[in-house]
């Protein structure tokens, strides 16, 4: 029963492919995000949303929030003292009205024109990832943040880079917590928007959950390895390849 949850539609761009297929290359790339988002704060809906939006639109976003919401425990058991929590007393309550945008968004777009989505928030975040100027952290910033983030995450999973931008100068430690922290409140949030507006069913909830153990296994190895990568070059690999994905993604909703 659980198995023939994970079987994917036939929505995806290469159709309706191998169950087997298509867990394979969704767990490689979770697990690739996970570790990523261990080491630099973000990265998991980077990775991960332009590859299952590929092969199936129809879990986004559900599947990669469920999945998501476990990293941001995982980094707050290791570095919440590190925590900025007055910037997320104005960013968190300014992502309700963000949430509530992106839930209708997923109510009334067709998967493939989802997928588009997907691809447009993907590119907006390299674009402000590579848009070097910094950005003062003040109540004004936190709330236009909060918003963005609220309705990129909630609509495509993609919902880190408008808080990392304002955070990009601060200590890597503090960015990873605040992040997290953020992530978690917010992302729980996102879900039971998702939730109550009837976008979450048995296949998304369960793709999710299946992503759960490789979102675990990605953290870890971040861990391990953070100390001997160099994150601008982590950095850049990640983001040629999530403009590839990107693009692809647009390339699918136009021809689609």
């Amino acid at each position: 029963m659980f198995a023939d949850l994970l079987t994917p539609t036939a929505h995806g761009l290469f159709g309706q492919i191998d169950a087997w297929v298509f867990l394979l290359v969704a767990a490689a790339a979770v697990l690739a995000g996970a570790a990523v988002q261990s080491m630099v704060g973000l990265g998991l809906g980077l990775v991960a949303a332009p590859v299952i939006s590929f092969l199936d639109p129809t879990l986004m976003p559900g599947s990669l929030l469920i999945a998501v919401i476990i990293l941001p425990m995982l980094t707050l058991l290791q570095e919440r003292r590190h925590v900025d929590w007055r910037g997320l007393a104005w960013g968190l309550p300014a992502r309700v009205p963000g949430t509530v945008l992106g839930v209708w968004v997923v109510a009334v777009l067709e998967p493939r024109a989802l997928a588009g989505v997907v691809g447009v928030m993907v590119l907006l975040a390299v674009i402000l990832s590579v848009w070097a100027f910094r950005v003062r952290i003040t109540p004004l910033s936190l709330v236009a943040a909060g918003s963005l983030s609220g309705f990129a995450g909630t609509a495509t999973s993609v919902g880190g880079p408008p808080m990392a931008l304002l955070y990009q100068y601060e200590p890597p430690e503090r960015v990873r917590a605040t992040l997290a922290a953020f992530f978690l409140f917010g992302g729980a949030f996102s879900l039971l928007a998702l939730g109550v507006g009837g976008q979450l069913d048995e296949r998304t909830i369960a793709a999710g959950v299946a992503a759960i153990p490789f979102v675990g296994i990605g953290f870890l190895v971040g861990s391990r390895v953070r100390r001997w990568v160099d994150p601008g070059k982590l950095r850049l690999a990640l983001l040629c390849v999530v403009t590839v994905s990107a693009i692809g993604l647009l390339l699918q909703a136009a021809l689609g």
